[in-house]
């Protein structure tokens, strides 16, 4: 039996052997772990709580056994009996290792608290929600025309508002006559008339006139970020919006280890299931919270997402998605009771809208994509590529449009990265890097200063440099490439090649040094060899379905590119390009859309109309499969090289000129194959 244990820290991706024993805190303290604590683990302030994951994690190569932490203890059972704590939850402090285990730190256990990159961006959208308030007056009971007081409150909604045939269920029927009589016999009514032929549905009601605000959920469900926005459903106006790392994460980073999981641990889908959930309460209490409303004043949620999370929301086995064909349960568009999703924070009779998804791997994010952005409506051929975990592509104008999913993995979100992290105060975020001194400088969450300010100590000072995430390391790389510390087949060269020490090295590669806060008392952030390899195979997966397409389209070129979600607006096209992520074209052809998909989700939470329109249009799109489509290989392999290995980039040559350097001293096929 081994004298130590491999732990394996989620959403940060850190891990490290630790001597049996060992208490998780301990663990995350010294992997850097953004896991709380205040009262030096003693076991009293329950900030450090995580949640153990247990069986099989083909991705991270474990198996976590049941007694992979200690027994929970009196000290835990004295916190939970008192203050209450979520069922499989540990306290950090308390748990101690005992064999290899995956550790989720959930964020309410985070130091820092998440930035959420897929804010709401601005749009004007034609009102016409699904849910609305209308005032009715209803004709007093009348012992010569026998009829109910439900009966008659229908008949003045199709009198008065064109309303047919609506429905309530029996809470609204308890409180219809009381209601009635105290409001004088008129009465605000919240109707949901959902879309196409749904059948309108009374969600409240209330006495007399009633003017206040009801609202809704716009919900990107992402595999490594849940973001959402809380809307007024009169106005449109975004009230707050909020985000969480989807909890999911520590079960597989990317969709196909999640669907692994499920094949490998009976009830995987289940607790996948459960846990999502749990997630989308707690945002939507958040976000009610910080916009200042009652959560039972959610009367409506739209999400969109990826088909795997779409499955494991609903409850469905997302096993039949993890192969060939890629069969959906449905396809369609979902409308469905928020209880029937266990979302209780909402109002009881809420009601949730789910967009149609386009196939197989092309979710309703990518429907919601196209609802945004418009692909079918462009004159121009245009590239639409929405960044995460999944890349969801779209490339078309009015005569076709075509799409793809792409399996990037999390390395855009700072995942699978050496120093890497989510968005948070202290996350390396932009960097630039001198071609002649080779000195970097950077600028951080949370201050606006670059780090060769002289003031930049002290604007940080408060949240150090902690780490880097997804657009830092996009940008860096790319810095290194234009700096020629990186060659073009990925490769970082050494001190005497670069003529910089800050090339240092690592084994049998080198890395470079882009801060070291170690003097006082902070981390050594480096970019190593291994965080260049995974921003190549991410970044090789996203222009290869992009490429697929435009094979597909018959095309060498695109007029314009469209970069939505947190990677479009929070990286410049210049360094996307220079990495190869997206094909050349003009630098001012490549825009931010913002978070295409959470726009899409809003459209359709305010405009009914739109959800018949979106329903229409991925019938009318293409689906293309890059999963079984033997030229994606040839392309993934071309792309590998940074730029590209043989697609040329006259655009980008015109306003950057890449170092002609090579740092591959080896030979034969490898060396000829990184050359590439």
């Amino acid at each position: 039996m081994s004298d130590d244990a491999l732990v394996i820290f989620t959403p940060s991706g850190k891990r490290g052997h630790f001597p049996l024993g060992t208490p998780v805190l301990t663990a995350a303290r010294q992997l850097g772990v953004d896991l709380d604590s205040v009262c030096g683990g003693r076991g009293i302030c329950s900030k450090c709580q995580i949640s153990p994951g247990y069986g099989a994690f083909p991705k991270h190569g474990v198996t976590v056994e049941d007694d992979a932490l200690t027994e929970w203890n009196a000290v835990e059972e004295r916190y939970k009996s008192k203050r209450g704590m979520v069922d499989g939850r540990r306290l950090g402090c308390q748990a101690k290792v005992m064999g290899d285990v995956v550790i989720d730190v959930p964020p309410e256990s985070q130091v820092h608290k998440q930035v959420i990159r897929k804010s709401a961006s601005d749009r004007v959208i034609a009102m016409d929600p699904a849910t609305r308030l209308l005032y009715v007056e209803v004709a007093e009971p009348d012992m010569h025309e026998p009829t109910g007081d439900f009966e008659r409150l229908a008949l003045a909604l199709r009198d008065q508002w064109q309303v047919p045939d609506v429905v309530a269920d029996l809470a609204i029927l308890r409180r219809l006559q009381p209601a009635l009589r105290k409001g004088d016999w008129t009465l605000t009514v919240a109707l949901h008339k959902g879309n196409h032929d749904a059948q309108p549905r009374i969600l409240d009601i209330w006495p007399g006139f009633y003017d206040g605000a009801i609202h809704g959920l716009a919900i990107d469900l992402g595999s490594t970020t849940i973001a959402a926005h809380l809307c007024d459903l009169r106005d449109g106006r975004v009230l707050a919006s909020g985000g969480v790392m989807n909890p999911q994460i520590r079960f597989g980073e990317d969709l196909m280890s999640r669907v692994s999981y499920v094949m490998m641990n009976a009830g995987g889908d289940v607790e996948m299931t459960r846990v999502v959930r749990e997630a989308l309460n707690a945002l939507a209490a958040s976000i009610a919270a910080e916009g200042g409303v009652d959560p039972a004043s959610i009367y409506e949620a739209v999400v969109v997402c990826n088909p795997v999370m779409h499955h494991l929301l609903l409850g469905i086995d997302p096993v039949e998605l993890g192969q060939a064909p890629f069969a959906l349960a449905t396809s369609g568009s979902v409308s469905l009771d928020a209880r029937d999703l266990h979302l209780g924070t909402l109002n009881r009779a809420a009601r949730v809208y789910m967009l149609p998804c386009i196939a197989g791997h092309v979710g309703a994010d990518a429907a919601a994509v196209a609802l945004s952005e418009e692909p079918g409506r462009s004159d121009e051929m245009v590239l639409i590529v929405d960044v995460g975990t999944n890349a969801e592509i779209l490339l078309g104008n009015s005569s076709r449009v075509l799409a793809c999913s792409s399996p990037t993995g999390p390395a855009f979100e700072g995942a699978q990265i050496s120093s890497g992290q989510r968005a948070a105060p202290g996350a390396i975020e932009r960097v630039e890097i001198d071609p002649l001194t080779k000195e970097p400088r950077f600028r951080v969450i949370g201050s606006d200063l670059w780090s060769d300010h002289p003031e930049f100590g002290r604007a940080t000072e408060r949240t150090g440099v902690t780490g880097i995430c997804g657009s830092g390391i996009i940008e860096a790389v790319a810095e290194m490439r234009i700096a020629g510390l990186v060659d073009a087949g990925g490769l970082i060269g050494g001190p005497e090649q670069t003529g910089t020490a800050r090339c240092v090295p690592e084994g049998r590669t080198h890395s470079y040094v882009l801060h070291d806060g170690t003097a006082a008392g902070g981390p050594r952030i480096l970019v190593t060899q291994g965080d260049i390899r995974a921003i190549q195979l991410a970044k090789s997966a996203l222009y290869a379905g992009a490429r697929l397409l435009m094979d597909e389209m018959g095309i060498d070129r695109v007029d314009r590119v469209t970069l939505a979600g947190a990677f479009g607006a929070h990286i410049s096209p210049k360094h996307a390009m220079v990495l190869g992520m997206i094909p050349d074209a003009p630098l001012a052809k490549v825009t931010s859309a913002g978070n295409a998909a959470g726009t899409g989700a809003r459209i359709a939470l305010c405009n009914v109309a739109a959800r018949n329109q979106i329903e229409a249009t991925v019938h009318h799109i293409h689906k293309v499969e890059t999963a079984i489509e033997p030229r994606f290989q040839e392309h993934f392999v071309n792309a590998n090289a940074i730029p590209h290995a043989v697609d040329s980039f006259p655009s980008l040559a015109a306003i950057v000129t890449l170092p002609d350097v090579s740092f591959n001293t080896s030979g034969g096929r490898e060396g000829r194959r990184r050359r590439g």
